[in-house]
């Protein structure tokens, strides 16, 4: 069975939908409120993978149902460091999945990447079509 960091990775957006529970709940780094469902955390992720640039996961950190996984990538040339923070219910799906990231000027440069292809993601969420 794949891993969410193996599917990430491998950019197999298909294999992280499977792994994401019907009501997981996404917390953005650089939206004010969290985005609940998995199509539209499924959406966002795929776009996410393709504005980040040189993405490495660096180290993993799990508690039980509890895992952080530390990455560096860059955006618009800018170097980014972040780290995803993943809940798991009982039967493996993820439940919550939060992002937080740094420094400040990466985080203002992903956020205009996002922001300006947000109509587009929540209109594939809308339609489940990717």
């Amino acid at each position: 069975m794949t891993t969410f960091r193996e599917a990430i990775e491998a950019k197999d957006m298909d294999a992280v939908e499977s792994m994401l529970a019907e009501d997981v709940v996404f917390t953005s780094p650089v939206a004010f409120k969290p985005y609940p469902g998995r199509a539209i955390t499924a959406a966002i992720l795929r776009a996410v993978v393709k504005v980040f640039e040189d993405f490495t996961y660096v180290r993993e950190i799990h508690d039980g149902a509890h895992h952080a996984y530390e990455f560096t990538a860059k955006v618009d040339g800018l170097d980014l460091n972040g780290c995803d923070f993943l809940t798991y219910d009982d039967e493996g799906k993820i439940v919550d999945f939060k992002v937080m990231v740094r420094p400040l000027r990466a985080a203002e440069a992903l956020a205009a990447r996002m922001g300006a292809q947000f109509e587009g993601i929540k209109a594939a969420a809308e339609s489940n079509v990717f």
